[in-house]
């Protein structure tokens, strides 16, 4: 039985009429030519408003500031440099071929358009692989700390999904260096006064004045003030929806409230059901649990993933003879072993668990085993490349590493989905702009270890304040919006009337209670393997539960200061609606692909099963009203450099 949300229309194809034709080698630096400047003189009668200070939001608040432009940030944490970026671990790609192992800018385009299962588009792709090796040069200017090998070079290390060497590190703390790098160029801008920085604040809405965004609605989170902010552009950098699962490696706070807002206000959300599943993270160890860690995809480079061959074998790790053990992605996947893509080493490990052969409680782990590598390069040497990371481990889960095997097993941890923008970063919004995670534009159905860092400071530090300045250009604003325009005043009631409907609901839930029910809905029906009957009740159930929340919560306090609940029961209400689209979205695509898995639609190999003439294009959602049908547009993908093939790793 369908539900009225799943009757769907279709609307006009999308293009993006931004991307250059031509050798694709050539298209970025046309595009650049092509593009309408800003003076230097006149960027400083220009205001851009960035929201987010991660990765792509502080290296783009650092950059268009130090080009000129008067910068108004904003980040909910009470420092930029808390942004979840801080927590990456294992690296950044790019094709410098440090190594002289065959590596090129050609071949991490390729990589990364056939890691993604051939859903992303190959102009976005090839120009991250181009601008890759300008974010090492510039992340070194800054004196990000890279790892090094003997001789003084910087040292690289392979990931999932690749035959060389080219994810450059900094010990298992890339992203709390890289972000360190783009924190302090960040404050010196601050220190100069062109970036007006606002912690602790957060973005409730999207200004959309005459059809172009113009700012936005913020809530200071320590006095409750609702305050507007205007700009001639608005920049997203804010990360994506994982949490909606509940359970996941992001941080806690890490939601997708600024990136609906702006989908309900006109930005189109491309392929919302393309979620990652990391392959290593630390097994949930019971209901108590609200966050999952992540075990950097790093450690698959020396340890070795492995089961008992015997379903039910419950022995200690140590009392399993080698021959009795299953090195299950060795054995299926013979090229690539251990580093294959992070969906099907996530598929891999989930099957071996459910034949009964998973270990530690509950049976939904496997062992990440560094045996070999002691034995190989001593514990001295393994524990310079990943000795935090071992630290780690053992203060969360009371077991020694160095002694007995890691237990692992897949948890969310990224969203290939987001807004839908152009070749210019651009939404369907004019002068709303989506940078890093929050939008869809270069992974495809599955992201390779260490591209989200690499995407996220080639949008910020490189594309975005090219593309910015073309808008602008050609774009000027003469007016500086008042808050007493009819759209400022509708969406301050819109964000003032949620809340006090928030604060004044007399219910007996909790927002976490509902957050927590709604995450095990989708990780059941909509996580790692998706069926039609399971999408359906899904669909099904969504808006029951959405319904209830908005009659059964409690959010105790008040809205004048300091409310944490309140903060999480907004966050929960967005989660509620971009969960329907989610699961809409997977029962659309009836084909396997990436990280979205349709059980109706696998090889005879049980290995993902594309529909290129079918699917081959980017799913673009509108937004037509809470709980009713959206429109899709879809935007054909062209491949005329890497042409689609059944994914082999073997």
């Amino acid at each position: 039985m369908s539900t009225p949300y799943e009757s769907w229309t279709t609307g006009e194809p999308l293009v993006d009429t931004k991307a250059p034709d031509g050798p694709i080698a050539e298209r970025w630096k046309r595009r650049r030519f092509e593009m309408k400047l800003v003076n230097p003189a006149n960027r400083r009668k220009h205001t851009v408003i960035v929201v987010g200070t991660g990765l792509a939001g502080g290296s783009a608040g650092a950059t268009l500031a130090e080009a000129g432009y008067r910068v108004v940030q904003f980040c909910y944490q009470d420092s930029p440099r808390r942004a979840h970026s801080v927590a990456a671990q294992g690296g950044i790609n790019a094709a410098k071929n440090y190594r002289n192992d065959g590596d090129s800018v050609q071949r991490l385009f390729y990589d990364t358009v056939k890691g993604g299962d051939f859903r992303s588009r190959e102009s976005n792709v090839h120009r991250l692989a181009e601008v890759s090796v300008e974010i090492i040069d510039q992340c070194v200017a800054q004196g990000v700390p890279f790892a090094r090998e003997y001789g003084g070079l910087l040292d690289t290390r392979s990931f999932g999904g690749v035959q060389v060497s080219r994810t450059f590190y900094a010990r298992g703390q890339t992203g709390q260096q890289l972000l360190l790098g783009a924190y302090q160029a960040l404050s010196r801008q601050i220190a100069a006064g062109t970036v007006e920085m606002h912690p602790r604040t957060e973005m409730l809405d999207l200004l959309v004045i005459d059809g172009r965004a113009r700012g936005i609605v913020a809530r200071d989170l320590l006095t409750g003030r609702i305050d507007t902010y205007f700009a001639d552009a608005v920049v997203l950098a804010t990360g994506g929806y994982g949490n909606a699962f509940y359970l996941s490696t992001n941080a806690k706070n890490s939601n997708a409230t600024a990136v609906w807002r702006a989908h309900r206000r006109g930005a189109h959300f491309a392929n919302p059901c393309f979620t990652q599943i990391h392959p290593t993270c630390i097994p949930r160890s019971g209901d108590h649990q609200s966050k999952l860690t992540l075990m950097s995809e790093s450690l698959r480079n020396d340890g070795r993933i492995w089961v008992p061959k015997k379903a039910g074998d419950h022995r200690p790790p140590q009392d399993i003879p080698e021959d009795e053990r299953d090195y299950y992605l060795e054995r299926l996947y013979p090229s690539f072993g251990n580093l294959v893509p992070r969906d099907i080493a996530s598929r891999a490990a989930k099957n071996v668990c459910d034949e009964g052969r998973g270990v530690g409680p509950g049976g939904q782990g496997v062992y990440l085993d560094f045996a070999d590598a002691l034995a190989r390069m001593g514990r001295a040497a393994v524990e310079e490349k990943y000795g935090n990371l071992f630290e780690m481990y053992a203060r969360i889960t009371a077991e020694d590493p160095y002694e007995r095997p890691m237990r692992i097993y897949p948890a969310i941890h990224y969203t290939m989905g987001g807004l839908w923008v152009d070749y210019d970063l651009q939404t369907t919004v004019p002068g709303l702009f989506a940078i890093g995670e929050a939008n869809f534009s270069d992974h495809g159905a599955n992201r390779l270890g260490a591209s989200a860092l690499m995407q996220g400071l080639a949008d910020g530090y490189f594309v975005l304040p090219a593309t910015l300045g073309d808008y602008l250009a050609r774009h000027p604003h003469t007016d500086t919006p008042t808050a007493d325009h009819p759209a400022v005043h509708e969406a301050v009631s819109a964000v003032t009337e949620r809340l006090y409907a928030l604060l004044s609901n007399q219910g007996d839930r909790t927002p976490d209670s509902f957050h927590r029910e709604l995450g095990e809905l989708l990780w059941d029906e909509c996580g790692m393997s998706r069926t039609e009957a399971g999408l359906r009740k899904a669909l099904e159930r969504v808006p029951q539960l959405r319904a209830e929340f908005w009659e059964r919560v409690r959010v105790p306090g008040s809205g004048e200061t300091l409310n944490q609940s309140l903060e999480k029961a907004n966050r929960v209400a967005d989660h509620l609606e971009l969960a329907e689209l989610m699961c809409l979205d997977a029962l659309h695509r009836t084909e396997s692909c990436g990280g979205h898995f349709r059980e109706e639609s696998r090889t005879e190999q049980g290995e993902a099963a594309r529909k290129d003439e079918e699917f081959s294009y980017v799913a673009a959602w509108e937004f037509t009203g809470t709980g009713r049908p959206p429109v899709l547009h879809r935007e054909h993908l062209d491949f005329a450099h890497v042409h689609p093939t059944q994914r082999s790793y073997t």
